[in-house]
């Protein structure tokens, strides 16, 4: 049998039992567990290109296979701002999700980051990120990452990208820049498997410092 012949069937077999496959992964809304709200509705006095309309009610359960949760909690997270200026970068996966002083890290101004390293390969579900939600604010260039490689320089997924005019090198992105909320903002992994996640900003609309409050990565270890 010719190879692209045997390609040919692979692709059928493979096409043929991925619905069957998909069908027995029960699905389950993931559990996220919500700080307390800091302020009610969205201002109308944010003005911003390219800003997500707000829903104007909760956001509707994330499904994921069952077993999933949030794999990032207590893991080591590093950045391109070693120093913060307030907190320390423990605090991004502690499990504290309040805007509340002492609750939240700030790092230097313009463009940075932070990597949180899950310690094995996951196939990642949703990333929930929290910025800083004690009162309304957009940040932007916020880009989201995954990656089997430390440094980030091969096997890179861009899961999320609002970077209008590619001020961060990345390329310009097509996401929503949004107002933060004490729901964080989910963003759909896509089930990629990666050992590290990267997220980056560039300042807000109030100043040019960097903020975080939580990272939620929710997953299971790669079997």
């Amino acid at each position: 049998m010719s190879r692209p012949i045997r390609s040919v069937l692979a692709l059928f077999w493979s096409l043929s039992i991925l619905p069957g496959f998909l069908h027995a992964q029960k699905l389950e809304p993931i559990e996220i567990e919500l700080p307390k709200p800091m302020f009610v509705g969205t201002p109308q006095n944010i003005r911003v290109p390219n800003l997500e309309k707000p829903l104007g009610s909760p956001r509707p359960p994330f499904l994921a296979p069952a077993g999933t949760k949030n794999v990032a909690l207590g893991k080591p997270v590093t950045s391109s701002d070693p120093e913060p200026v307030i907190g320390e970068l423990e605090m991004i996966t502690d499990g504290d999700k309040e805007a509340v002083e002492g609750s939240y890290v700030e790092l230097g101004p313009f463009l940075q980051h932070v990597t949180i390293d899950l310690g094995t390969a996951h196939t990642l579900y949703a990333v929930v990120v929290w910025h800083y939600h004690k009162q309304p604010v957009v940040y932007f260039d916020v880009i989201v990452q995954v990656s089997d490689d430390p440094e980030f320089k091969e096997n890179v997924v861009t899961l999320f990208n609002n970077d209008m005019d590619n001020s961060a090198g990345f390329g310009s992105g097509k996401d929503l820049h949004y107002v933060e909320t004490a729901e964080g903002k989910l963003i759909d992994a896509r089930g990629e498997q990666a050992r590290y996640v990267r997220l980056y900003s560039r300042g807000n609309s109030n100043n040019d410092l960097n903020h975080y409050i939580e990272v939620g990565v929710y997953g299971k270890p790669v079997s």
